[in-house]
Parts: C-alpha cells; structure tokens; sequence
C-alpha cells in the first residue's frame, strides 16, 4: 500500500464558516503576526471578539500566530512570547500563569501516515498551571503539561509531562524535579 493524497479528504473538519475564518486571517496576520504591533490589550480585545476566551494580566508579544481564536482559553497572568505559533485545530487550555516563550509552537494536528489516505487527526493541548514552554519548544496533539511542568529549551514532546518535572530533548525526558523557591 502507498500513500495516496488524491484521497485524503478532511470535510469532517469543521472549524468554524468561511466566512469567520477569512476575517480572523486579516485580522490575525494585522494585528498578532505584525511585529510592530505591541499591544497586549488590542490583541486580547480582538481575540476575545473571536471567542477566545482570556483571563486578566496576559501579556501577548509580537508575532504570535493564532489559528482558531474560538478554540483558545487563556487564564490568568499568562504570557505568550514573541513568535509564538498555536495552531489550535482543537481545543488549546492554558491554565492560570503559563509562560510559553518566543519561538513555542502548540500543535493540536497531524496526519495519520497508517493510512493511505493520510487523514488528519487533531487532539487538545492543556497546560496546567504554572507549566512553562520554553523557546523553540513543541507541544504535540493531545499533550498535557501537568502543573508548573517545563519544557526545556527546543524540546519536543508528544507525551504528557509530570507536575513539576522539567524534560529536556527530543523526544523530552525528564531530567530533574522542579523547585520553587
């Protein structure tokens, strides 16, 4: 059997009306992506009118690309680095003082390579409390990162991460026990 992309048919998908998702595009690409845009406070305003749904004290940083508005919940005293890529095709939780740094990438999608059809399969994201990103960091499909969890430096992980555990690597392993002073 070969991968056959002529068959490959997500129609199932149904994130949300043409309509809505073209006028999130121009808005998403003027007012998150543009790096000369600095303002937290317009940028939780516009995502808030797309149905996000934002706690108070977020701090959004220039650059940052939001797939689906209506699929993000952001709680409190959170901060979202510059760069920073969610491309929410399902449900995308943060938890109250989450910090993704610059350059993160939230992945809620892939495809399904055991089938000749590749079809696309999508899982939510949750990052509890306290939980860190770190830059350049990857969160996969269906990933939780359990309290004040940390995801190193230009790690990857597709597993869930433990509470106060810090993984490092490629795939991410736990290297050692978080402590807050």
């Amino acid at each position: 059997m070969k991968t056959d992309l002529s068959k490959y048919d997500n129609s199932w998908y149904q994130p949300g009306s043409k309509v809505k998702r073209l006028l999130w595009y121009f808005i998403n690409e003027l007012f998150l992506k543009w790096s000369l845009n600095p303002s937290s406070t317009l940028k939780v305003f516009l995502l808030k009118a797309f149905g996000a749904k934002i706690g108070e004290g977020v701090v959004i940083k220039p650059g940052v690309n939001i797939k689906y508005p209506w699929k993000l919940t952001v709680g409190n005293h959170c901060w979202i680095g510059e760069g920073v890529w969610i491309d929410n095709l399902d449900q995308v939780t943060l938890e109250d003082h989450v910090c993704i740094s610059q350059g993160a990438f939230l992945l809620c999608g892939n495809h399904n390579y055991k089938l000749s059809s590749f079809d696309l399969m999508t899982a939510p994201i949750i990052l509890k409390e306290g939980s860190w990103v770190g830059a350049k960091g990857i969160v996969g499909p269906g990933v939780t990162m359990k309290s004040h969890s940390v995801l190193s430096l230009g790690s990857i992980t597709t597993k869930n991460l433990e509470a106060y555990g810090v993984y490092r690597g490629n795939p991410a392993v736990k290297i050692k026990e978080r402590e807050i002073h």
